[in-house]
């Protein structure tokens, strides 16, 4: 019988029970014990939080396991349904696995920040303190402010998660999205932004994050 880990991450960036896996992996470190396949409390045990690639150079983990070089539990296994959910819930390129997407998003980081020298830990460091999961307050939206939003933004209208792209809004699930729907619909419950404000800015400069089939 498959046991279904709490490896799954949401837009709020909680990580959770779901067997849906998605498109890309990640990881904050490391957050579990190798032999009962089980978190420990803390959520994070450092402040680059990534996402990576599900193949990279033919590489096989033992999801939760014992994969680290000392024979211990190695770098906890995450899963996202997409980027932008990677991307709401404080996550980053990888640059090992996916160094293209990863040199591209520091790139537009400077630009969006007027920050030419910016490097990995200086960003990780700001989103570190922007990021819902490890205590950040939630930034209100209105209506008003919907339109504004870049392509693959991400707002909570209650609890609920809505990915924002060609001004319409899709629901978010861990299968995939609903269809999209206007951004009135998102009305009726108190609106506020998932994806961090520094993130926010470099959609604004032209990154694109990879997004389910489920949102084309």
């Amino acid at each position: 019988m498959t046991v279904t880990l709490q490896n799954r991450i949401t837009p709020f960036g909680d990580i959770v029970t779901n067997p849906a896996r998605g498109l890309f992996t990640g990881n904050r470190g490391i957050l579990h014990d190798a032999a009962t396949r089980r978190l420990g409390r803390r959520r994070w045990t450092t402040k680059a939080w990534i996402c990576c690639a599900l193949d990279y150079k033919g590489q096989r983990r033992d999801v939760m396991g014992a994969n680290g070089h000392d024979g211990k539990a190695g770098w906890t296994e995450l899963f996202f349904l997409d980027e932008a959910t990677a991307l709401a819930a404080g996550h980053r390129p990888c640059f090992a696995c996916r160094r293209e997407a990863a040199e591209r998003f520091r790139t537009l980081w400077r630009a969006a920040h007027g920050a030419p020298e910016a490097g990995v830990r200086e960003i990780d460091a700001i989103l570190h303190l922007e990021r819902l999961a490890s205590g950040a307050s939630r930034k209100p939206l209105s209506l008003i402010d919907l339109p504004g939003l870049p392509d693959g933004a991400m707002v909570a209208s209650g609890n609920d998660a809505w990915l924002i792209a060609g001004r319409m809004a899709r629901p978010w699930a861990f299968d995939g999205y609903a269809p999209a729907r206007p951004l009135g619909a998102l009305a009726a419950k108190p609106l506020f932004l998932l994806t961090p404000p520094s993130t926010v800015k470099v959609l604004r400069q032209g990154y694109r994050p990879a997004l389910h089939q489920s949102a084309q």
